[in-house]
């Protein structure tokens, strides 16, 4: 076994390997992964044991003197994602570990739980930021475009249970820097608290590298990215089956929480129909009241436009903006009432 940790996805039917040392391997199964290891069995054995007891072990291999050292990922839930194994000389020390985070995802609501380790591995501060009831859109990085970005956000729009996915992706993180992180994830169905099944999506990350300046393959896309931006508009891509906000391609609408699961007004959802209809000619435009914060609804001028992701799977290009006074007379609505005032 080399001298790296191994991160070995345990969801599945058998222990996949997501990352070697800190580079992200795709769903590689350990026993072809270690398919020349004399200590294959013992690992997996070490594997399973760390999976069942959730804590980590030392165990040494009485045929080639080695010793086996395992750490479980658990997401808060205390489902365990994966183990971390690494294998070595019994007087050697392991190299650093990487600290993976995991994340649940439960598709069937549209809500996500973190852990800080995630938050820490995307660049954000586990003091400032919501571990639970979070939305996708939080968690897709904002102001960039990745290698694989289109794959990802279609394998959350048609999502089915039993699908992997995994990539790297470089984007700037919320502490002014750029990182790359390495991620893995696949669909399962869970029974919720209700009883219900639900799909859910287990996920864990890993960071790379972090640097000051972007990385030279992602140049080009930050470029197209701000050059198409405007002062005052905000522009994400959403699911047009239920108007989900999936990835911001501008920094966050700072008026509207996009944490709230009813993100339309109850008394505008008559014109989802007409504004869905409407799409099929390529785009439509109306004012909205969206969820602001607190218990506050915040017009906005709302331009959609349909796109296609990958493997042809349809979203909705969504351009956020203040509705000028004449936009919000003919909606018959009134100006957004500044908390406070």
């Amino acid at each position: 076994m080399n001298q790296d940790w191994l991160l070995v996805e345990t969801l599945g039917e058998q222990p996949m390997v997501v990352a070697q040392g800190r580079q992200m391997k795709n769903f590689v199964p350990l026993a072809v992964f270690l398919r020349r290891n004399p200590n294959l069995a013992a690992i997996q054995t070490a594997i399973t044991e760390t999976v069942a007891t959730r804590t980590g072990l030392a165990s040494l291999t009485p045929k080639t003197k080695r010793i086996i050292r395992t750490e479980p990922v658990q997401m808060s839930d205390g489902c365990i994602h994966g183990v971390q194994v690494w294998s070595g000389p019994t007087d050697a020390d392991p190299p650093e570990r990487p600290i993976p985070g995991p994340l649940k995802w439960d598709m069937t609501l549209g809500e996500g739980s973190v852990t800080a380790e995630y938050l820490v591995n995307a660049g954000m501060d586990p003091s400032k930021e919501a571990l639970t009831g979070r939305a996708f859109v939080e968690d897709i990085p904002s102001r960039s475009l990745n290698r694989d970005e289109s794959k990802a956000l279609s394998w959350a729009i048609d999502v089915e249970p039993g699908r992997v996915f995994c990539s790297t992706w470089d984007f700037p993180d919320k502490q002014g820097g750029f990182r790359r992180v390495g991620w893995c994830a696949r669909t399962l169905v869970e029974t919720a608290e209700n009883g219900k099944e639900h799909l859910v999506a287990r996920s864990m990350n890993l960071l790379e590298t972090i640097r000051d300046s972007p990385a030279d393959n992602g140049e080009l896309a930050h470029h197209i990215i701000d050059g198409l931006s405007q002062p005052g508009s905000y522009r994400m891509i959403v699911d047009l089956d239920n108007w989900r906000a999936l990835k911001w391609l501008d920094d966050p609408c700072p008026l509207v929480d996009w944490r709230n699961r009813q993100q339309m007004h109850p008394d505008d959802e008559y014109l989802r129909p007409q504004l869905t209809r409407e799409l099929e000619n390529g785009s439509t435009s109306a004012v909205l009241r969206l969820s602001g914060h607190g218990d506050s609804w915040v017009p906005l001028h709302v331009t959609i436009s349909r796109i296609a992701l990958d493997n042809g799977t349809q979203a909705g290009l969504v351009t956020l903006r203040e509705p000028t006074a004449d936009e919000l007379a003919k909606a018959g609505l009134e100006p957004a009432v500044e908390p406070g005032s």
